[in-house]
Parts: C-alpha cells; sequence; structure tokens
C-alpha cells in the first residue's frame, strides 16, 4: 500500500452553484423546489430532478455592488476562499431566474417581475446580458437576505464533466410563481423531500440530490432549516468517488459508505474503478504487499464475511496467510490461487469459528506451519486449532526485506486475540478487535470488557495509518476510530451504572432492555453478553456487586 497519489482533486473542476429553495406547507412539513433537467446525450445529468443552479459567469462579480445580505468578504470567508465567495451566491440567484424564474429582487411589484421575465430572461440565458445589467436597467437587487451555505460538493475524479459545486439554502420568493424555462429545465416540481425520493415519482437523483434530500426530510419548517444552516461550522467538501459493482457497472461511493477510503485510496484518480463490493473468493490487490480474499459466510457477526490475507514481500514472493477462515474447501483453494507464490504461514487472530478452522485444510495442502494462541476458554472455540508455534506479542516475523509483521496481543474479544502490524505500510490487521461499522461482542469467560480497554487504549500509542479489520473494507483514521470505539464504551457502561441506579436489584436479562434501548430486540441476546461483560468490569473495580444472580451497585 504506497503512499495516496497526490493531485488536485479540484483541477480541471467548473465551478458552480446552487440554490435550494423551500417554501412552508400550511399542514406542516416543508416543500423543495426541483427541475426536471432536458435529456441530452452527453450529460450526465441528462433527465435528472436536480435543485436550480449552473456554473459561474465572469460578469457575475460585476453585481457585487447590488447585493444585500452578503459582500465578498463575509462570502469568501464563509465559503473559505482568498476571493469571490460572493461570484457563487450572484451565480445562484442568476440560475434560479434563468431556469425556474424565480428573481431574488427584494419585493418585486408585479410589473417588475413581468419585464424581468418579458426583457432579461431570454437574454441571461443566453449570455448576451448579465445580471448586473438587469440589476442597473430595473433598479432592483440581488436579495441574498436570509441565504445560508448549506454544503460544497465536487464531481468524482474520472467523470468527463466535473463541478465544484457551492449549495446554499432560501425561502422561496413570496407571491412568484416558478414557470420552467423549457430549455435546461423542462419540468417544475414542489415536493417534499419524502416525495422526491418515492418509488413512486421514479426520480433520477444524483448522488448529492438524493444526500441533500434525505438531510432536508428531518425538518418541519422552512426556518428550521435555514437555522441549523446558519448554525454549521466549517463546511468540508464531499468528494464522492467512482467504483464499479462486482458486474462491471459504474457506482458512486459516497464519504459515509465503509468502502470510501478503500476506494479513495486504491484509485485516487477515478480511472479503473475499485470494486464497491465484498465479492466472496474475488481476490482484491490492496498494495504490493497486501491481498484480501474473504470467505462466502456473510452473516449477521460476520458481515459480508471473513477476510483472509495474503501478506508478502513482492521480491522474496512467498507469502503468509493471516485468518484462513472457516473449513470451506472453496475459500481455502481462492486462498491458494490468489498467492502470486508460495504459502510459507499461517497466522490466525483468535480461534473462533469463522477464523481459524480453515487453517487445518490450507497447512495440508501447502505446508505451512500455523502459528497463534490458544484460548484460555474453549466455549464457541475452534477445536481443531492446533498452532505449530504459540505466538506472544511482540514477536517479529520476517517475511522479507521490505516486509515485517509484529503480533500484538489485544485480548477482550478473545482472550488469544492476536493483531499483526505491517509497520512498512503503518498498517494493523485487527482480526475482530476492530470491525467496520460496529462494535465487537465481548463473551465472558473468554471475552474480558477490562483487557478489550486496555487493548483498544494501547493502539493509540501506534503510529497507524490504516486498520485491515476481519470483515469489511480498509478503515482509514485508526485511531479517530478507536477513540469512538471507546467513547461508546464508556457511555454504554454509563447506561449500565445508570440502569443499575434505578432498577437495581437486577438480573442480567432484567437490565438488557434498558441498556440496549437503542439496539434492536433481535440482537438483544447478543447483547446480554457484553452487558455481563460490563457488569463483570464494574464488579472487579468495586463499582458492582452480584447477589443471588442479581446485579446492583457497591
Amino acid at each position: 500500500m504506497s503512499e495516496p497519489e497526490m493531485f488536485d482533486v479540484q483541477a480541471g473542476a467548473r465551478k458552480a452553484a446552487s440554490v435550494i429553495v423551500l417554501r412552508d406547507l400550511a399542514e406542516g412539513g416543508i416543500e423543495v423546489l426541483m427541475l426536471r433537467r432536458a435529456e441530452r446525450d452527453d450529460d450526465m445529468r441528462s433527465g435528472a430532478a436536480v435543485f436550480p443552479g449552473g456554473v459561474l459567469d465572469a460578469r457575475d462579480r460585476e453585481a457585487h455592488v447590488h447585493c444585500l445580505g452578503w459582500d465578498d468578504l463575509a462570502a469568501s470567508a464563509r465559503l473559505k476562499l482568498d476571493a469571490g465567495g460572493l461570484d457563487y451566491l450572484v451565480a445562484a440567484a442568476r440560475e434560479c431566474f434563468e431556469e425556474v424564474g424565480l428573481l431574488f429582487a427584494g419585493d418585486p411589484d408585479d410589473a417588475i417581475v413581468q419585464q424581468a421575465h418579458a426583457d432579461w430572461r431570454g437574454p441571461l440565458q443566453r449570455g448576451e446580458q448579465s445580471i448586473a445589467a438587469m440589476c442597473r436597467s430595473l433598479g432592483v437587487p440581488v436579495d441574498l437576505r436570509g441565504w445560508h451555505y448549506w454544503s460544497h460538493w465536487l464531481t468524482p475524479p474520472g467523470h468527463p464533466k466535473r463541478f465544484d459545486t457551492r449549495f446554499f439554502v432560501a425561502r422561496a420568493p413570496a407571491e412568484q410563481h416558478a414557470e420552467a424555462d423549457f430549455g435546461e429545465a423542462i419540468e417544475i416540481m414542489w415536493l417534499t423531500p419524502e416525495q422526491a425520493l418515492g418509488r413512486e415519482r421514479g426520480l433520477k437523483l444524483l448522488p448529492v440530490t438524493r444526500r441533500t434530500l434525505q438531510q432536508l426530510k428531518v425538518f418541519d419548517r422552512v426556518q428550521a432549516v435555514l437555522d441549523h444552516a446558519a448554525a454549521q461550522g466549517d463546511v468540508p467538501m464531499t468528494l464522492p468517488r467512482r467504483a464499479t459493482t462486482a458486474g462491471g457497472e459504474l457506482r458512486i461511493v459516497l464519504p459515509h459508505e465503509h468502502v470510501y477510503a478503500e476506494v479513495a485510496r486504491l484509485d485516487p484518480r477515478g480511472e479503473w474503478g475499485a470494486l464497491a463490493e465484498i465479492v466472496p473468493g474475488r481476490a482484491v490487490r490492496l498494495s504490493a504487499r497486501v491481498i484480501r480474499v474473504t470467505a462466502p459466510n456473510a452473516g449477521m457477526m460476520t458481515g459480508p464475511g471473513t477476510n483472509s490475507y495474503l501478506v508478502g514481500d513482492p521480491v522474496r514472493n512467498r507469502w503468509t496467510v493471516i485468518d484462513p477462515g472457516p473449513a470451506d474447501g472453496d475459500h481455502v483453494q481462492a486462498l491458494q490461487a490468489a498467492a502470486p507464490g508460495p504459502i510459507e504461514r499461517i497466522l490466525v487472530t483468535h480461534t473462533h469459528v469463522d477464523h481459524s478452522p480453515g487453517a487445518v485444510a490450507l497447512a495440508a495442502a501447502t505446508g505451512a506451519p500455523v502459528l497463534g494462541q490458544r484460548p484460555l476458554h474453549m466455549t464457541g472455540q475452534d477445536a481443531t486449532f492446533a498452532p505449530s508455534h504459540e505466538l506472544a506479542g511482540g514477536e517479529r516475523l520476517e517475511l522479507g526485506p521490505d516486509a515485517t509483521l509484529h503480533a500484538v496481543h489485544t485480548p477482550g474479544h478473545a482472550s488469544n486475540h492476536l493483531c499483526f502490524l505491517l509497520p512498512q505500510e503503518k498498517l494493523l490487521f485487527t482480526g475482530d478487535h476492530v470491525m467496520q461499522g460496529s462494535t465487537v461482542v465481548i463473551n465472558p469467560p473468554d471475552g474480558d470488557m477490562a483487557a478489550y480497554f486496555r487493548a483498544l487504549e494501547s493502539l493509540l500509542a501506534m503510529d497507524l495509518d490504516w486498520f485491515a479489520p476481519g470483515h469489511g473494507f480498509l478503515v482509514a483514521r485508526p485511531h479517530d476510530v478507536v477513540r469512538s470505539l471507546l467513547a461508546h464504551r464508556l457511555a454504554r457502561e454509563d447506561k449500565v451504572v445508570v440502569a443499575l441506579s434505578v432498577h437495581a436489584p437486577a438480573t442480567v436479562e432484567a437490565l438488557v432492555p434498558m441498556v440496549y434501548a437503542d439496539t434492536p430486540a433481535s440482537l438483544h441476546a447478543v447483547a446480554r453478553r457484553s452487558l455481563l461483560a460490563h457488569l463483570i468490569k464494574l464488579q472487579a473495580e468495586g463499582r458492582a456487586v452480584l447477589d443471588a444472580q442479581r446485579w446492583r451497585l457497591a
């Protein structure tokens, strides 16, 4: 995993602006103004339902002197620009008038609005006139009072046409009616966010539009949207990424998706399309030293399947397997097929049945020794596990002149849990110590919550850039992830203490729905194990007491 390729992601993107125009419904709720774009062969937005907007015009700057509510200094500071921030607001207002006929110009009378439509809308659309000239001729301002900055989106690298777009929110001008221009806009729609997102409308929505509508769903009045926008801190740039499905189709990946960091790492320019999903049996080259193959055992506790990793030095071309997975013959064959060279050792992070049973068949097929730790308690463990050598934390394995693995003992999820550090890439193979998008189950007696806390905290002292988990995709910003996990566990522990203070003495079963009220009831049986682990930790700290199967605070 080489260092990420450095390049200017904004290079070549056209500057653009859009305004999300909103109005209140009498019965409660909000509607958003959308337009359906004309069908065009060379336009990825062809036929899409979008918000009014378009590219900046150099002449938009001439309208600065006509603006109310914002000046360029304030707009540039809000948009984190050296200058020219007001150009984006002017462009959004101009495009809104051109496309849907809404004139943000203070409180213009009907005659002014009609004259603007008759004399200026067409010339503006054709680029024959500027919005500044219209303001001078009609004696109206560009009224940006009440406008607020909402978001900043950049078209994914690799798209043939890219836009660097700033989005604003504004209340619809009173006493005006939106009208399609039948050029860019062929249909005007006032819709609630739910209607726009609903399947019955069948709207073609770009990722930015869909995401914005999802965000707007939580607001019941326009003023609440405006207040939220005004209270936002820095607005980060959202950069979607191009990826491909298992069938080879293009898919746009957003930053909140688990796959995003991996796609950005493997294909930063969007040139070939990293996989957007886990495909069991398919080898994924994560770097010159690392290959991932996922077992076909997807489930509630295993996510998309259990990851096996091939790690090696490409010069020496001999490979080490981390976690051979379940006892699945097809998966063992897939691992052998994915290895560019001989497999010389098999490492096991822990002996739960989705991670280690495949070691027997893989060792028999390759002659490679198996290394790991035996568990302290055998309940729920892989009874076939027989390591050639019991690894201790701190041991160093030389894979080649430019690849080493360091064993790190991380008990908690399991007493024998090991992570493996590849220092050349600042990459930690985490097994189930850190999972993607969820917390792990701590199941006593082999699981130990206090040990889990200590093991998590130890990761904060390590020089890390990436996690390679036992389930899911590569995980970036590992220290932030660890801090979030610790905060989550501490918050859960606080709920345990509160439940004991109110309802004790109580059995574990009685405490589960109180402590895990935010968890679906279908998962309460699993949550019971981690709750017991929290209680045992509190007991060891002298903060809780167990009397006749009932728990209370000490």
